[in-house]
């Protein structure tokens, strides 16, 4: 069994297949935190724990005149408030009479079989044949009868462990809530780790920052009402010395698109605490008497495999486990051309028609008609938020237009930004009060745009009428849903004044239940996800997307990074990739090589293509065909990272059998009468004979592993190779 609750010991163990996370309800009937590492079978980790009288460190009245018992100095395993403890707290709640405090006490144990849900925000789900167990721990304050309900679910041969929280106000008057993490993990030797995050910008997404914790408080999270462009809702505690392939790894990653925060704190004592969760910055939410607050879930993952291994843990469970989409696995998706570089908004119906029939020839199955195609649309000053047809551009209708594209053998997708409104709009115009904006004050503006109060339900309503209208109306097959901007003027005139700190989460509400409604529904059409590229890149979003537009920045060199550090917790199959005129100096093949580390597509003019660049593109789209299933489906390998001084850029995909391997070599630094270089491969059988690319020479997997594979050096700069490496025999 999954969890393990021994009675007399007052110990709780949660087991996967290479883990173990232990917790024991300790003194005063707290609840600690003991171990969470390698297997430990079910040992009592209990002997762990010292106490000491800790100089101006408080002591529970509760104990007396003990003065070695303090929460200060006590491993938690969801940190108390105004107890004693004075490290970053896991909650902070405002009680009906000012006070500000929090000291829960295990009260009840439940273990249970299969995943728990969460009824306001999506997590990751069970399929059938997973074993999995799930635990409910209720901590409760014996003062104010606020609960806290600690859920955690373990899927045992994934080596995933889930953590989420609910804050149940079992009292008589309302509580409000001003911060909560749904997860809290005390190490208690923490002074060994290194932390791993992924920060960037717009156009720079996901780049891999390391650094070692000192005795302060690190801190990770956005609050640009998205988990954003400059932080990703993801983190990895790992030893000084972990490797891709070595070492101790440990991987949060929260399952929220909104307002985030993660703070990891080495202490007095060199105890380590990490909380993630919603960010506490302008959140002040009310929790009525018998009312529920959920917090989002977070993923949890254990490797002494190093960062790969890591990836890999993260890779499966989330191409299994976390977006129901048939795409994620049962249907091969599309090679896509977008209209968006190709004609911008300058288009009409003719003009897409002529781009499908030169994209034909390319090989592409798929038009995406990008912006543009609405309201009055004719530069991004206008119309959103006016979900139907320009007639004026797309002269012979919607219907027609699709139904043009399919007679030529291809499929047709649509773009939208449902969350945002034009000032310049029927839907402003009429509803201007459904527009964030705070009275008194003028918008701030970004892209000119606002955005929608997505907290309203008559909001929601709307756009899941719209968006569902135009999807019904003709034989879409793909949408790119988008975002363009960033959160301010926080205000919703459907809260009164004292409310208005529930605005930021409930718009991310909002929006999970216009995404329910919308995409859950149309299982047969394919979305993608885009916020101004990659700003809004998480697991939540990844629930209801299978794939996620990794950024705008096309540039096949920077791409490289870019899905580098995307790979450490993402899928290959979720990164949306395509082919442009960005770096111009970068041959076609190449950017084909960069862009089959992702979904594969263009987003150029077909029409302006010569006949070579033409068949050349057609090539590399039939390999993406071939190489699918080793792509999406197979075992990635960083081989070198972009960030460090190198001469080139490699990565590989396998085949979990071993059989097949797709091994990628980007030369990106010429050096004048430099060293021979060789590319060494992972993830092969070593006693196995591989053949490359198709050639009747055979090596064995452990010298391409050892001794590795030579790379051609006079070649032009930025020329790319790809080996196809085949088990024979």
């Amino acid at each position: 069994m999954g969890i393990v609750y021994n009675k007399e010991k007052k110990t709780i163990t949660l087991h996967t297949k290479h883990s173990s996370y232990q917790m024991k309800i300790g003194n005063l009937d707290y609840l600690f935190h003991l171990y969470y590492g390698p297997s430990i079978c079910d040992a009592d980790m209990s002997y762990q724990i010292r106490q000491y009288d800790r100089g101006f460190s408080g002591n529970p009245y509760e104990s007396r005149n003990e003065r070695t018992f303090s929460l200060d100095a006590q491993p938690q395993e969801f940190s108390t408030q105004q107890q004693g403890d004075f490290r970053t707290t896991s909650i902070e709640v405002v009680n009906s009479d000012g006070s500000y405090s929090f000291g829960g006490k295990a009260v009840d144990v439940t273990i249970t079989g299969g995943k728990y849900k969460l009824n306001t925000l999506p997590t990751v789900f069970a399929n059938e044949g997973d074993t999995v167990d799930s635990l409910e721990v209720i901590l409760s304050d014996p003062v104010t009868k606020v609960q806290v309900i600690l859920l955690y679910s373990v899927f045992e041969e994934a080596d995933i462990i889930t953590r989420a929280v609910k804050v149940k106000n079992a009292g008589d008057t309302p509580i409000h809530l001003k911060k909560i993490m749904s997860v809290c993990l005390d190490f208690i030797n923490g002074s060994g780790f290194d932390l791993v995050s992924l920060p960037g910008r717009y156009g720079q997404e996901r780049q891999v920052e390391r650094q070692k914790i000192n005795h302060h408080i690190h801190t990770i999270g956005s609050v640009r009402g998205s988990s954003s462009h400059q932080q990703n809702p993801f983190v990895i505690l790992c030893d000084h010395d972990a490797t891709e392939d070595f070492g101790a790894c440990y991987g949060f990653c929260l399952m929220y698109s909104g307002n985030f925060l993660t703070e990891v704190e080495l202490d007095q004592y060199d105890q380590l605490r990490l909380v993630m969760g919603i960010h506490p910055k302008q959140f002040v939410y009310e929790v009525k008497p018998q009312e529920v607050f959920e917090g989002p879930e977070v993923i949890m993952a254990f490797t002494e495999n190093g960062f790969t291994g890591l990836s890999h843990l993260y890779h499966d469970f989330f191409r299994s486990n976390l977006c129901e989409s048939k795409f994620v696995s049962k249907v091969q998706r599309p090679v896509l051309i977008n209209s968006w570089e190709a004609a911008f908004m300058d288009f009409d119906d003719v003009k897409l028609v002529n781009i499908a029939k030169a994209a034909k020839k390319m090989g592409v199955d798929l038009l995406v008609m990008d912006d543009g195609w609405f309201g009055k649309r004719d530069d991004d000053n206008s119309s959103l938020g006016d979900w139907y047809v320009n007639e004026n551009k797309i002269k012979c209708g919607l219907h027609k237009l699709v139904e043009q594209i399919n007679d030529l053998g291809m499929k047709f997708g649509i773009w939208f930004e449902p969350e945002m409104v034009s000032e310049d709009s029927d839907l402003y115009r009429s509803h201007p009060d459904w527009a964030m904006q705070i009275p008194g004050r003028p918008a701030v503006r970004s892209r000119n745009q606002i955005a929608l109060d997505m907290s309203r339900k008559d909001v929601q309503d709307y756009l899941i009428e719209k968006v569902n209208a135009i999807l019904d109306d003709a034989n879409i097959y793909y949408v790119k849903w988008d975002i363009n901007r960033s959160l301010t003027d926080i205000w919703s005139n459907q809260l009164p004044a004292e409310r208005q700190g529930e605005v930021y989460h409930r718009y991310i509400l909002g929006l999970y239940r216009v995404m329910d409604n919308i995409i859950k529904t149309h299982p047969d059409i394919l979305f993608e996800g885009c916020s101004g590229g990659g700003g809004r890149y998480d697991a939540a979003m990844l629930h209801y997307y299978p794939q996620y537009w990794v950024s705008d920045n096309n540039h096949p060199i920077d791409r490289l990074k870019l899905h580098y550090g995307t790979s450490f917790v993402y899928p290959i199959s979720t990164m949306g990739a395509h082919i442009s005129d960005s770096g111009r100096l970068v041959p076609i093949k190449t950017k084909a090589v960069v862009v089959m580390c992702g979904t594969f597509g263009y987003e150029l003019d077909a029409t302006h293509l010569s006949e070579e660049e033409v068949k050349i593109c057609k090539e590399q789209s039939d390999l993406f065909r071939k190489y699918y299933h080793i792509i999406f489906g197979g075992d990635y390998y960083r081989l070198s990272n972009p960030f460090e001084v190198g001469n080139m850029t490699a990565w590989q995909h396998v085949t979990k059998d071993k059989s097949e391997s797709l091994l990628s070599v980007v030369v990106t630094n010429l050096t004048c009468n430099g060293p021979q270089e060789y590319v060494r491969a992972k993830g092969l059988k070593p006693d196995a004979m591989y053949s490359i690319n198709g050639s009747k020479e055979l090596y064995s997997g452990s010298a391409l592993m050892h001794a590795g594979l030579p790379i051609e050096r006079e070649v032009p700069e930025y020329t790319s190779f790809q080996f196809y490496l085949k088990k024979e025999g």
